[in-house]
């Protein structure tokens, strides 16, 4: 069995959304991908955003620099 990690994940009202983030994150070489979201975590959109955790800060300044619209950021094991 895979061992979990700590990592950081983004959820999103929409898909629209993710994508946007997957877009202006590619653009500009921010750490991450798009996975889908976690059991553990319920959202509005099935898609989210996966990166480590040492990248929060930086991933919510992008966030808002960039006008990305998000719902939680959390930190679980997955």
């Amino acid at each position: 069995m895979r061992e979990r990690k700590l990592k950081l994940v983004i959820t999103f009202p929409s898909t629209t959304q993710a994508i946007a983030m997957e877009k202006k994150c590619g653009e500009n070489g921010a750490a991450g991908r798009l996975i889908p979201v976690p059991r553990q975590i319920s959202a509005g959109c099935g898609i989210a955003w996966c990166a480590e955790v040492s990248e929060r800060e930086y991933l919510e300044e992008f966030i808002g620099e960039f006008g990305v619209q998000y719902e939680h950021i959390y930190e679980i094991k997955i």
